[in-house]
């Protein structure tokens, strides 16, 4: 070790076979008092106040004024700098033979050397660091750099950088690489993650040197590898498709954007990710996308092929538009196909379809599809809207219902009547609240939701008044799934159906204990069921009757009962919807006939004689002659009668039958055309109230506003008609309930 006043040739001659010892064979190794014996010659030299004839690298003037100390480091780091320069091209030089594999083992194998004996060098000049640099830095001499960060930059000026501008010499043998593993050979990735991270290490953030940058990896490695990325799959897609089916590119490309993903993990900077992904994504899926939409139809049976093209698309924001319309259509298309093949399979076309294989026809068709949406799509938004679309177009227009929009509200109250009648096959090998569900997902993409209303109303009252209601807690459960998917106001007048079937049980109760209290015995059982006419969807009879004498007394007394009990109430009988049992006498079998008051009347005539014609029964009971028809025709057909004859009905007397009860009470035929012409006629005062309830809110509006508002309010219970509105305005107009601006035409003002 040289003396602490020995002159720079001698201090650096010493200091630099200890830095060639560390940074050439390090690995031999350095003991300790070598390692400090360096340390303190450099703590000697840099402290000494001689001069020692020396001259600082930025010549004579100005260095006058500098201490000594100050010129002694400046000595020592300018004869570092030429050694890691002469080391660095050095290394530089053997490296000129090597290629590939070859010069990024060898790169890999000199930067750790380089870099561990840089380290230790460091620590060795750390006297020189903390004092001589760190003053030079401070005073604003940001070229001056602590030993490790000057190493780093003489390997990057004078190995790396003009290794590199051999084309890309190093970089390119990384790509290369890279390129080997994507053709499925196997690579030494450890050796390409070294390299890389020397990329990183390289970086220098000038204005804060302890801040990573990735300057050097970005302008030298990521760049080219983009490039080259997208220029390798442009290459293997094209192949792939021209050779092979858009189900199997669907898997490698998949299989290609893991691999990527998982080539950042191993050995790229997480920093590369984005950008390598949406290059990937760009080539594999941007740039195919033509193919992969024009595939989805074909692919849609496949539930793999589906999720994987999902997951795909949904990569990239343009890439789920088209399937969504493509899937929107597929689902329209499979619920007009499946009722196509119900109307082609059955025996009596589209006009009476069966209601419980048409709903079980739509709900198939929304079931599969909703699990595609929920399973393969995850619920996304798009196709869910595209979904319930699908749904509404063909559950409201398909071949069963042509142009009408009253066939499938219908079909559905229908099917729902034959799940809540007594006896139901159905309710019995379901789960009825399922049948419920489904019920209630058709029934919201129904349009016109005040046409199922009056049919289910109907339906519901006809099974109440003859009986044959599975069970109040059905009907109970229904409408509450009305009321929950269409508000109180939708169900509050079936509910206050039931509160009339209430207090019909009560009044009954009551007239049997008046007629007991008087002593007045009726000669036959006898209930009643007194209904609001406001709630219940029934028509009062059409044609005239004669109350037969043997129900005439019974009549009577009631009437006079209620009449004393409700002053200011008037009752109309509704003897078309009204039911009797009557007993035979004359057959040696007893038997219960269970009628209607029209077939009781008919009946209660044979009580004087065997034979009758219709023209006799029509002046019997003045039942009109055509539903007289009607009324006999279950009788005929029960072989209760016998019509051998043109308008001649005979009582049987042969009459015999397993039954004991015998149900002759058939529903008469309905007017549909009836019921639907009320529905329209009530979507009349319906648009007019919604109209006057908006502008008393808003007191004036524009005629387009009002429009729209009026839709967005009515839409719930069925899809306004813009014609229909301009109507109730106009006829509002005239009723004086809403007025023109002054001076305008298109303005219209409420009235109070």
């Amino acid at each position: 070790m040289p003396p602490a006043s020995a002159d720079l040739a001698t201090t650096w001659a010493f200091l630099e076979e200890g830095v060639d010892h560390i940074m050439t064979k390090f690995l031999t190794g350095v003991s300790y008092s070598k390692y400090m014996s360096l340390y303190t010659v450099i703590y000697n030299y840099c402290t000494s106040s001689h001069m020692h004839g020396a001259t600082d690298s930025r010549g004579a003037v100005g260095a006058r004024n500098r201490t000594g100390a100050t010129l002694m480091g400046s000595d020592l780091y300018n004869n570092l700098i030429q050694y890691f320069v002469t080391h660095t091209k050095g290394l530089k030089e053997r490296s000129d033979a090597l290629h590939d594999e070859a010069l990024l083992r060898y790169y890999a194998r000199e930067w750790d050397r380089y870099t561990i004996g840089a380290s230790y060098v460091n620590r060795s000049f750390s006297f020189l660091n903390r004092h001589w640099i760190q003053r030079e830095r401070d005073e604003g001499r940001k070229g001056v750099y602590p030993v490790y960060i000057l190493a780093l930059v003489l390997w990057k000026s004078n190995f790396f950088l003009p290794l590199q501008s051999q084309h890309g010499k190093l970089t390119g043998a990384i790509i290369r690489l890279i390129d080997i593993q994507r053709n499925g050979e196997t690579i030494d990735q450890g050796l390409v993650k070294k390299v890389v991270n020397s990329l990183v290490t390289l970086g220098l953030d000038k204005t804060d040197i302890n801040s990573p940058s990735l300057d050097v990896y970005k302008e030298h490695l990521e760049l080219f590898l983009l490039e080259a990325t997208e220029k390798y799959y442009q290459q293997e897609s094209q192949a792939f498709l021209a050779e092979r089916s858009v189900s199997d590119y669907l898997k490698k490309a998949e299989e290609r954007l893991r691999e990527e993903e998982e080539r950042v993990d191993r050995y790229l900077n997480t920093e590369t990710r984005e950008q390598l992904i949406n290059k990937c994504e760009h080539v594999l899926i941007r740039q195919r996308l033509q193919f992969i939409w024009e595939s989805f139809q074909n692919l849609l049976d496949s539930d793999e092929y589906v999720q994987r093209m999902y997951a795909l698309l949904s990569r990239i924001p343009e890439g789920l538009g088209l399937l969504r319309e493509r899937f929107e259509e597929h689902v329209k298309m499979a619920g007009l196909k499946a009722v196509s093949r119900l109307v082609e399979e059955g025996s009596e076309g589209a006009n009476n379809l069966d209601p419980k294989e048409y709903v079980d026809a739509l709900l198939e068709v929304h079931r599969k599809a909703s699990e595609t949406v929920t399973h393969y799509f995850k619920l996304e938004a798009g196709f869910v809207a595209g979904l319930h679309t699908a749904c509404r177009q063909f559950v409201n227009r398909n071949v069963a219902t042509g142009m009408s929009t009253t066939k499938s509200p219908e079909l559905l109250a229908e099917y729902t009547d034959m799940l809540l009648r007594k006896n139901n096959k159905m309710a019995e090998e379901e789960d009825l609240e399922s049948a419920f569900n489904g019920v209630i997902i058709l029934f919201k993409y129904i349009e016109d939701k005040d046409v199922f209303q009056t049919f289910y109303a109907t339906k519901l009252s006809k099974r109440l008044i003859h009986g044959v209601s599975a069970s109040d807690e059905s009907e109970a459960c229904m409408i509450s799934k009305l009321k929950e998917a269409c508000g109180f106001e939708y169900t509050n007048k079936l509910q206050r159906i039931f509160t009339d079937i209430t207090l019909s049980k009560d009044l009954t109760v009551q007239f049997r204990e008046q007629m007991q209290q008087n002593r007045d015995h009726m000669e036959i059982n006898f209930s009643v069921m007194v209904l609001g006419t406001n709630f219940w969807p029934l028509n009062a009879p059409n044609s005239d009757f004669i109350i037969p004498a043997e129900i005439l007394h019974t009549y009577g007394r009631f009437s006079k009962f209620y009449r004393t009990k409700y002053l200011n109430r008037k009752l109309t009988w509704l003897w078309n919807y009204s039911q009797n049992e009557l007993r035979t006498n004359y057959l040696n079998q007893k038997y219960i006939l269970i009628t209607s008051s029209y077939q009781m009347a008919v009946l209660l005539q044979y009580n004087n004689q065997d034979t009758l014609s219709l023209k006799e029964l029509v002046m019997a009971t003045a039942i009109s002659k055509d539903i007289l028809v009607q009324v006999l025709s279950p009788l005929v057909k029960a072989n209760i009668l016998v019509n051998d004859e043109t308008d001649q009905y005979n009582l049987n007397p042969n009459f015999k039958t397993k039954k004991i009860r015998i149900n002759l009470n058939q529903p008469m035929k309905h007017d549909v055309k009836a019921e639907t012409s009320k529905v329209l006629e009530d979507r009349k005062y319906v648009i007019q109230a919604t109209i006057v309830r908006i502008m008393k809110a808003r007191k004036t509006m524009k005629i387009q506003p009002l429009i729209e508002e009026v839709i967005l309010q009515i839409s719930q219970r069925f899809a306004p008609k813009i014609p229909d509105i301009k109507k109730a305005i106009h006829s509002l107009l005239e009723k004086q309930y809403i007025e023109r601006v002054e001076g305008t035409m298109d303005e219209f003002a409420y009235v109070a």
